[in-house]
Formats: structure tokens, sequence, C-alpha cells
């Protein structure tokens, strides 16, 4: 490598955020390189062979409800370079002791035969959420500021900046109630906390409207495409390169960084002053996970069927159970029954596997920083709602909230989002709500998740990025 070789920007770190400010970038004309760490590109949308030759496993992120909804990515032609989406007939199961489980239909109009009394208070949550979804997401995944769209913005927060417990008293059945507390659960909060209605709401209107995909061969094809098209533009990817200073990359106008604060601070050294490595070191980190990634001899043999129709499946039986699962987890316990989720990716994608076995991935929140193996209490609740799933596991492979950071160090304790997404660091990441993505030093930028509007392979963090160095860097041009 060449100190010398000049490019107008540099990109460390070629996960969704970093490939997506490059390739804006790029668009917009700039010379840019991208450097990674590792021999593949990918962060958190890696997908690699963990157990057996030909089976391939998604290591972080799996099902895709809001990289089909980035206002970004939409716009461009992934699919010329490789991205082929599949959408599972259902997306979400939720399974339940006590009779069937609730499915989500992408129709939402069918979900009145899943929820039966509690249809219309359910409708009138989501239908203004659904129709208005191209619009909505343009100021969901944008850092404060003032909306596009002000007034829907403003009812969407109204609900959004709620707990999601009191959120769900608009219903009077367990079924929505569970429905709900599962998607809310993806926040890594405990339910009771402000804000956390927003996750559910997102994650609820985005089935409605754009479904949640997978990507066809693995969540890998997503940077993959990404990498091929910046590519056609012009732009220069190198991995397999570390860098640990500043003095290691070539001369350029920009870098961003695609990194947790703590390792861009690591980095910087002396370029930074010392107030704001302060600062930097402050960013809080919340839950991390525990993961399995299973080979099945045969799907799982959920009581009812229709889970298996499901992309993504919910265990964690009610409301109450999730909401003591998430409040356990904060308070520093491994939960004995943990809230779980699952993806079936192979039952839609064959190419998972080179046979007629089944992959599994699945995984619970734990406190930040755990080397609590929690298979067997994960298993237990998957035999709960599917009896026999112990006489299918082949193979699985296991990885504690300290082992994802030790696979990842931006994943600080095993936190796969970028830093803890709670009311005072949800729009102020990682330092300040101002102008967030750049730093103290000029010229030098951050992408990743720790910046708004945080965790999700979406890439509008290194979109927004992007568009802030053109503004200061660039403007002249």
């Amino acid at each position: 490598m060449s100190k010398n070789e000049p490019f107008d920007a540099v990109v460390v770190g070629s996960g969704p955020n970093g490939m997506a400010a490059a390739l804006k970038l790029a668009l917009e004309g700039l010379s840019v390189k991208v450097f990674e760490a590792e021999e593949t590109i990918g962060g958190g949308t890696r997908t690699l062979e963990l157990t057996e030759p030909g089976f391939r496993h998604d290591i972080c992120s799996a099902i895709h409800p809001m990289a089909a909804s980035s206002p970004f990515l939409r716009q461009l032609p992934l699919h010329e370079y490789g991205l082929e989406w599949i959408y599972p007939e259902l997306p979400l199961a939720h399974p339940m002791d006590d009779g069937p489980a609730v499915v989500q239909h992408h129709e939402l109009e069918k979900m009145n035969e899943e929820l039966g009394d509690d249809f219309k208070a359910y409708q009138k949550l989501f239908k203004p959420l659904r129709d208005a979804w191209d619009e909505l997401t343009v100021d969901l995944l944008s850092p404060l500021g003032l909306p596009a769209h002000p007034i829907r913005m403003g009812l969407f927060g109204f609900k959004a900046l709620q707990p999601a417990e009191r959120l769900t008293r608009r219903f009077s059945g367990e079924r929505a109630k569970a429905l709900f507390a599962g998607l809310a659960a993806h926040s890594l909060l405990p339910l009771d906390k402000p804000a956390t209605a927003a996750i559910g709401l997102v994650l609820g209107a985005a089935a409605h409207s754009v479904g949640w995909p997978l990507p066809k061969g693995g969540s890998q094809m997503i940077t993959e495409s990404m990498k091929a098209y910046f590519e056609s533009l012009g732009g220069v990817v190198e991995t397999g390169t570390k860098v640990t200073n500043m003095e290691m990359l070539p001369l350029s106008r920009a870098v961003l960084f695609d990194l947790g604060p703590r390792q861009v601070s690591s980095i910087m050294g002396g370029n930074f002053p010392d107030a704001y490595h302060k600062k930097l070191q402050k960013f809080r980190y919340g839950a991390g996970v525990f993961k399995i990634d299973y080979i099945l001899s045969e799907p799982v043999p959920w009581k009812d069927p229709r889970c298996n129709r499901a992309g993504t499946v919910h265990v964690g039986g009610t409301q109450a159970e999730i909401m003591e699962s998430e409040a356990a987890m904060s308070r520093g316990r491994h939960p004995e029954k943990p809230y779980v989720l699952l993806a079936q990716q192979s039952l839609f994608d064959e190419t998972r596997t080179p046979d007629d076995r089944q992959t599994l991935w699945a995984y619970c929140h734990v406190p930040n920083g755990s080397e609590e193996d929690m298979t067997r209490r994960i298993e237990a609740q998957i035999e709960r709602f599917a009896p026999g799933f112990h006489d299918v596991v082949q193979t699985r492979r296991t990885k504690t909230a300290a082992g994802f950071e030790a696979y990842n160090p931006n994943y600080v304790g095993g936190d796969i989002n970028g830093g803890i997404q709670d009311l005072p660091q949800l729009f102020s990441r990682p330092v300040s709500f101002y102008e967030p993505y750049a730093t103290a030093a000029k010229g030098i930028y951050i992408c990743s998740a720790s910046t708004p509007p945080g965790g999700g392979v979406h890439g509008m963090c290194g979109y927004h990025a992007a568009k802030l160095v053109m503004r200061q860097e660039f403007s002249e041009q």
C-alpha cells in the first residue's frame, strides 16, 4: 500500500454503512478507497461456512426489513450486481402455549384472522404507518432535524416515544400484546423504557409494507452487491488490511470510519484532543447476544406448522414473559426463559445448504460481556413450542457475547447494535446530536451504527455521513 496514493476520500470498514458511504461519495464523482481488516467484506452482513462445507450461516444480521426499507439502498441497482431478495410467505410467527401461533401477515387486513377483537386497535396503529411508509422512512432513518414530513412524524413520534408496555395497553388480548412485545424487544431494552415502542412500530409497519425479506445466498450478498457496484464506479476495496493508525492511510481530503467510537479513538491517537477522546470513551453499550447456528436433519417441528411458513420466529411466550426476560438481562442476570429470535433461511433459500438438511439461526439477549452458555435455555424454549426439536439437531455452533467482541471489536461486549439506543443516546451518538458524523478533527468522520439512525442493515448512517462530507469538504467543487 502506498501512503502517497491520493484519493478524495477513504473509508475504513466495509460493513453496510461503510459501503453506503463509499457508494454515495463515488456516485458524487469522487475517488474513494475502502479498507477492510478481514479477508472478506461485510461487517454484520457476513455469511460463512461455520459448521460443515456448503452450509451457509449468517453471522449477525439475517432478515432485512430495514434494508428493504432503506431510502438509499432502494435507489441503488443492486439487483444488477447479484442481490436477489426472497420474501417468505409470512414475515413473522410468534408461537403461543394455549393455542395457535400468532402470525404476522404481509397483508394488514389478514391480521383480523389472528387478533379478533384487537384487530381494530392494531389496524389503527399500523395502517397510517404502512400507507405512508416511503415518506416516513426518509425521516425515521435520518439524524435529528426538521422532518421532511413533520405531521406524519409528529403522529408517529407521539406513539413511538412511549414504552412498549404502555402502548400495548390498547390491546385487550394476549395475542396482540405478545406479538407487539416480540417486535419491540428487538430494541435490546426493557420494554418499560421510553421509546421502546418505536422499534415495535417500525418493524411491524415494515412487515405490512415492504416485508421481511432475506437475501438469496446469505446476507453477505447485500454488501457484495454494493462492492460490485462501487467497483463499477471506479472505487477500490482493499481487504486484509487492519488500520491501526492514521499513518497507514493514503492521502485524502476525508476519512470516514465505519468503526465504533473506541476503535476510532485508538486509531486517531494524538490527532484528537484529550477532551474528545474522553467523550468517545463515555459512549455507552447495551446488551450482548448469545447465538447458536444449527444444522437440522429436518425443519423445526413446530406445534403450529404455520411457523414453518415464516422466515422469522419469535420464541418468548406471553408479553409478561418477554418483559421479564429483557428486564433480567438489563439487571445483569441471565433469564431462565429467554426471549429467542429465530431465522429459518434455508426453508426459503435452497442455496444455504448442499442437501435436504436445514440451517437455523438463533440468539437471545444477555448482559453485556457475558460468557454464559445459553444453549440449554434457548433449546428448552424452542422445545416448548416444537416438541422433538432436540431430535432434529445434528450440529450446533455457539458464540457468547464476549465471543462476538472477539470476532468483531466493534461489537463491544457483544452489543451488535453499535451502542445502546435508549432515549439519551438515540440521536446524540456517539457524542452530539449536532452533525453527529463529524469529529473534533477536520476531515475525520464516523459513519458506523454508533451514529444515527443506529443499528440495522440500512446503510443510512454511511449515507448521511457522506452527505455531510460533501457539504463540509467538497462543496466548492
